[in-house]
């Protein structure tokens, strides 16, 4: 059966540009005459140039109030992979450079980290390793959380960093942040978090939750790809990672996109807007306690972490399962062929026919990591769609099994 209704339930990996989003960067996309009223560069001094500045500086205050910080602690880059590797190659290089100026230059620091993190932390977290920095990655329990007590345990004399997601992209996890923070702060140690997932799906507070620096993706929240930002707290010490033309207050260098940051700021205010955000998490929380127990009756069919319903240690949009006997691989395509988009994990490594990485670290033998299954949604997903999606996924499994 091939249908001709496209059911979108893979909104962990990318969404849909928004209309506020479209509206807002429609003046810097116009081509001809028009455009050079608002598209010039936001470092020339002339009027165009100066037109061009105060719409980034808009959107970046709008940003920051939707997150929770000030707008000079905020600062805008290509996506949330640059906004992961400068926090942790700029926050452990600053460390460095300062120990070594006090007078210890053969200072070497440590890192925390967890083996959940996304590519775009664990690559750089590892490269440091090779450079020299001394590493202790993280496991997290059966549930898919790190505890404060481990992070804890991991810190010693030369811990300079540690980076914990905020929300986890495949099981959907929130991890206790404020509770990481205030063990690290007890120990003068600074905290970045990937905080990708959970913008627009749970409130952030930048200020509140202590970090010192966050990382965040326009493309998760109906914004446009290629845009992110780094939150770096004021006083944080962190090495520019992009250097050149010194933009972004030296910090990141690299003419502007503010074309993109205006349609980050606009779909940020959008998403994040407190009752609209409030009414949205209960919703999707709704469809996804649906979908775990409709699903779980089905015969060889589990939950991968123990979400219960109403749960807000989980994201409320996101449902992760195992499905003994039938591969990922084999779920997505004959999902596909039905109009419907799944995946098996991270969209980075939906080409990788490896194990699930998160379940293998939650303990999941090979057989059953190789059966998961993440089914997200976001603002377009309706109960009928999810309705829907339940019939083709259990004819599915019927198939597979005859």
């Amino acid at each position: 059966m091939i249908s001709d209704k496209t059911i979108y339930l893979d909104w962990a990996a990318t969404t849909p540009l928004c209309e506020e989003a479209a509206s807002a960067m429609a003046p810097f996309l116009c081509g001809g005459a028009a455009n050079l009223e608002i598209g010039g560069n936001a470092n020339s001094l002339h009027s165009v140039g100066r037109r061009a500045f105060s719409a980034m500086e808009q959107a970046r205050e709008g940003l920051s109030r939707c997150i929770g910080c000030r707008p000079d602690e905020l600062f805008f880059t290509s996506g949330a992979t640059e906004a992961d590797n400068t926090a942790l190659f700029g926050i452990v290089s600053a460390v460095k450079r300062k120990k070594a100026l006090a007078g210890d230059a053969a200072f070497t620091p440590h890192i925390i980290t967890t083996s959940i993190e996304h590519e775009a932390v664990l690559a750089p977290a590892h490269l440091l390793e090779r450079m020299g920095v001394q590493l202790t990655v993280l496991k997290p329990d059966r549930a898919g959380f790190v505890s404060a007590r481990q992070v804890e345990e991991a810190l010693r004399p030369n811990t300079v960093l540690v980076s914990v997601m905020l929300a986890n992209n495949e099981v959907g996890s929130v991890q206790p942040l404020e509770e990481i923070v205030g063990v690290a702060h007890a120990m003068g140690v600074l905290v970045h978090t990937d905080a990708v997932q959970a913008l627009g799906k749970i409130p952030i507070d930048l200020h509140s939750l202590g970090v010192d620096a966050a990382s965040f993706s326009a493309h998760k929240i109906c914004g446009p790809k290629g845009m992110g930002a780094l939150y770096l707290a004021k006083g944080t010490p962190c090495d520019p990672f992009m250097l050149g033309g010194g933009q972004e207050s030296g910090f990141r260098s690299g003419t502007q996109n503010v074309a993109g940051m205006v349609g980050f700021a606009a779909a940020a205010q959008r998403m994040c807007d407190p009752d609209a955000l409030r009414c949205e998490a209960a919703r999707l929380g709704s469809m996804r306690d649906s979908l775990y127990e409709r699903l779980c009756s089905v015969k060889g069919v589990r939950k991968s972490v123990p979400c219960e319903a109403g749960s807000t240690s989980y994201l409320p949009n996101i449902a992760n399962f195992v499905v003994e006997g039938v591969e990922s691989e084999t779920m997505i395509l004959r999902l596909d062929r039905r109009g419907i988009m799944v995946s098996g994990g991270s969209a980075c490594s939906s080409k990788d026919l490896s194990p699930n990485r998160i379940l293998t670290q939650l303990g999941f033998d090979r057989d059953s990591a190789l059966c998961s299954l993440r089914v997200s949604m976001g603002p377009l997903t309706t109960e009928d769609d999810i309705r829907e999606f339940e019939g083709h996924f259990k004819d599915m499994v019927e198939w597979a099994r005859s």
